[in-house]
């Protein structure tokens, strides 16, 4: 039985590594329609049982009846508590999985909605500013990501590029992108005791 199972939580849906094949399998919720700029799960409260009962046989063909004690995941500890498929949620925001080596860096994510540039120090985030993602302009948000907080202001830290939807064109002129195959290595690597 896995003691952790990585998942990362898209807008469409929930990615489970295979303990098999090592690659990440994606389940679709059942019988929940596409709705522009909402994410899958704000509907699934109207349909949670059989959310719930699908999600727990999807994870039953990857990882046979034992399933895991702890489930890393970016989402809301209700629904996989209570689909039975395990018995905690170790949650963190995407930003702050970014990068293991550096205890301070500044990421840039975008939503449907948002541009998010945040701050993140000895694994926590510290400073989270939004913008617009239709009307922001990148150079602005660059110049603002070395003054979003004082420590930014005496020294340089690396900027990761969340490029995990792939749509980060935009910032493509930095060093540090993560691409979703990026993320989802890191994600399965992550020290779930730490959390």
């Amino acid at each position: 039985m896995a003691k952790t199972i990585p998942m990362i939580i898209t807008n469409k849906n929930i990615l489970v590594k295979d303990k098999e094949s090592d690659e990440f399998k994606t389940f679709n919720m059942p019988a929940l329609s596409d709705i522009p700029n909402i994410p899958f799960y704000h509907q699934f409260a109207e349909k949670i049982a059989e959310c719930q009962y699908y999600f727990k046989e999807f994870m039953k063909t990857l990882y046979g009846k034992k399933l895991s004690k702890y489930i890393f995941a970016i989402f809301i500890n209700e629904f996989f508590v209570n689909s039975g498929t395990c018995k905690a949620v170790a949650q963190m925001p995407m930003a702050l999985a970014l990068s293991k080596e550096d205890n301070k860096y500044v990421s840039i994510s975008k939503s449907n909605r948002n541009i998010i540039l945040e701050y993140v120090r000895n694994h926590e985030s510290v400073v989270i500013k939004y913008y617009d993602a239709t009307t922001s302009d990148p150079k602005i948000i660059t110049e603002d990501a070395q003054r979003l907080h004082i420590d930014l202001e005496y020294q340089k830290v690396p900027i990761y590029i969340n490029n995990f939807n792939m749509n980060m064109d935009e910032y493509f002129n930095f060093e540090n992108i993560i691409s979703a195959k990026q993320f989802m290595e890191k994600i399965a690597e992550i020290d779930v005791e730490k959390l």
